[in-house]
């Protein structure tokens, strides 16, 4: 709840106990942020039933009690019992101020900071990152950046799948091409993996050989372990690049990947058993935790180790939370995995609560999401039916970018214009993904998403770029500071209210781990600063102080624009 609710909140609630009588001093006065605060109708009927009076009767009686103080112009009653209280541009003005000498925008650190272990991208190694992994490492790295904001240590992890069988198909044909992991070229993962996969599934001897070489590397041999190595440190290397251009804050110390837990695979497998809670069941070693039943009825198991004694996606997980939880100290885990497998983090989740790993203080979420789908509305996918890899996803924004923005910033000159392509088309891609509901699906269109108007990352980067473009007639720069804002247009009063709702905008985001309402709130604040500049002449203003009171404004809105976007992970130009 924000200052303002609140104070609305305290202030009706007066009102309805001197008004109704002290029993009602608490009932709920419906009230919410906007250019009025509103007792709503609904409030007024329940009272009214209650009281067996009419709803404007009751909406009268607390207008006749309510003390206007500073919070309030006037107060009016609309409709059947609604009261239009209009706030005064004393309180708004000292409200603007305030949030104009405030670093942080008005937004307060938590009071109880979490240590949050946050669970994002997760690609394989010797594979290229492609559509599938946008998502994970978008919508992960969006909540890093307003976790942290907000005040909470995030610990960053990218469980990347750098272990297991795959490796030993993988090591043998580097083999067989030299034994160089140089001499591919790092555009050529996926190609690579294609063909050993191939030579795998049409080669006896070859899937031999590769069986054989799973053996040396789990058994550590060395000559197989630097082979192994080098095959990650080189997808490591590819990784960064498209993060780096991407603009995602993942770096290589945040990779824990696979193989980093397969020593503590064994001693989860053993406290689990001593604790009662695994058994062997058709020769593997399960965990049956309550309430997970397959179609049979049956009860279904997370397999800790398999039958021939190797071990799963499942042990690997449950001893990367224990490891989280133990030495992280995480007291809030997160883990951006996509909607298919909700199963499987509900019961990993649940047997580690059963043994103990997920405590009074811990808490676990799959924060899960829905797919990209192409215009025939099935998954996005190649011409010829393959993945789309994100680096060539990244190259066709910028070239559809640039056009874009040849079109319509053609005095722009190239430089810069190809700077701007690059920060729209990249940014494009962010919002388009962020600014949609993550449980649901969406249609990838080119054409939607890098249009400059309605709910896109262009209109909001065009905006911030406008904003600063006064600054540039203007001969000053956006930090230079201005007398105290005064506000004599409904439109400022307007503009002051949104700049209000970064703070509450940002908790409800890290509540519900929910970036589009950052993006809707950007989106709003957009469009009032576009009614604000088209109502109010900044540059032309009546008078000096008129003048300098509409830049602070402008310098606000700038600088509130450029957060969010930050915070969502988009660039905000200067120019455009």
């Amino acid at each position: 709840m924000t200052d303002l609710q609140a104070a609305l909140r305290k202030s009706l609630s007066a009102a309805l106990g001197r008004a109704l009588g002290p029993e009602h001093e608490h009932a709920d006065p419906a009230v919410h942020r906007s250019a009025h605060a509103d007792f709503q109708a609904d409030a007024a009927l329940r009272l009214a039933k209650e009281l067996k009076r009419s709803p404007r009767d009751v909406a009268r009686a607390v207008a006749e009690h309510l003390e206007l103080g500073e919070l309030y112009e006037k107060v009016e009653i609309a409709g059947p019992g609604v009261l239009k209280m209009t706030l005064s541009s004393a309180y708004l003005e000292r409200t603007a101020n305030e949030l104009l000498g405030d670093e942080r925008l008005g937004v307060p650190l938590v009071a109880r900071p979490d240590t949050v272990v946050l669970d994002y991208s997760g690609p394989n190694v010797a594979k290229e990152l492609h559509v599938g992994h946008l998502r994970p490492t978008i919508i992960g790295d969006a909540l890093a950046r307003v976790l942290e904001f907000l005040g909470h240590r995030v610990i960053r992890q990218n469980h990347i799948g750098d272990w297991g069988t795959p490796f030993g198909m993988l090591i043998e044909h580097l083999l067989d091409l030299g034994g160089d992991v140089s001499s591919i070229p790092s555009d050529r993962l996926n190609a690579f993996y294609q063909e050993a996969r191939g030579k795998f599934d049409a080669d006896p001897s070859f899937a031999e050989r590769s069986r054989l070489r799973v053996v040396a590397l789990q058994s550590g041999d060395e000559t197989t372990l630097a082979l192994w190595r080098g095959l990650v440190d080189a997808s490591k290397a590819r990784f960064q690049a498209a993060y780096e251009r991407l603009g995602v804050t993942l770096a290589e110390a945040h990779v824990r990947g696979e193989s980093f837990y397969n020593d503590s695979l064994p001693d989860v497998a053993s406290e689990l058993e001593r604790a009662g809670l695994a058994r062997v069941d058709a020769g593997a070693l399960c965990v049956f935790p309550p309430g997970f039943t397959g179609r049979d009825d049956k009860p279904v198991p997370v397999i800790v180790r398999k039958q021939d004694g190797g071990y799963g996606y499942a042990a690997t997980d449950l001893a990367a939370l224990r490891y989280r939880v133990r030495e992280l100290g995480a007291t809030r885990l997160l883990y951006v995995v996509g909607a298919p497998q909700q199963q499987h983090f509900a019961m990993v989740f649940a047997v580690a609560r059963l043994a103990g790993w997920l405590g009074d203080g811990v808490r676990a979420e799959h924060v899960q999401f829905g797919s990209i789908l192409g215009p025939d509305r099935k998954m996005l996918r190649t011409r010829s039916g393959e993945s789309v890899t994100l680096v060539s996803l990244l190259d066709e924004a910028e070239e559809r970018a640039g056009l874009e923005v040849e079109k319509r910033f053609s005095e722009l000159d190239l430089e810069t214009r190809r700077r701007v392509a690059r920060q729209v088309g990249v940014g494009a891609i962010k919002y388009t993904d962020l600014s949609s509901d993550r449980l649901k699906d969406y249609v990838f269109d080119w054409s939607r998403m890098l249009a400059f108007e309605g709910n896109t990352g262009g209109y909001l980067q065009y905006a911030h770029a406008r904003i600063a473009s006064i600054f540039r007639k203007a001969g000053t720069a956006p930090e230079t500071p201005t007398s105290a804002l005064a506000l004599s247009d409904p439109a400022e009063r307007a503009l002051v209210l949104e700049l209000a709702g970064l703070g509450p905008t940002l908790t409800e985001t890290a509540v519900l781990l929910a970036p589009h309402k950052l993006c809707s709130y950007l989106y709003g604040l957009a469009t009032t600063f576009s009614t604000f500049y088209d109502r109010c002449p900044v540059l032309r203003a009546e008078t000096t102080s008129q003048r300098e009171s509409r830049l602070a404004l402008c310098a606000l809105a700038q600088r509130t624009l450029a957060r969010g976007l930050d915070l969502l992970g988009i660039e905000a130009p200067e120019h455009m």
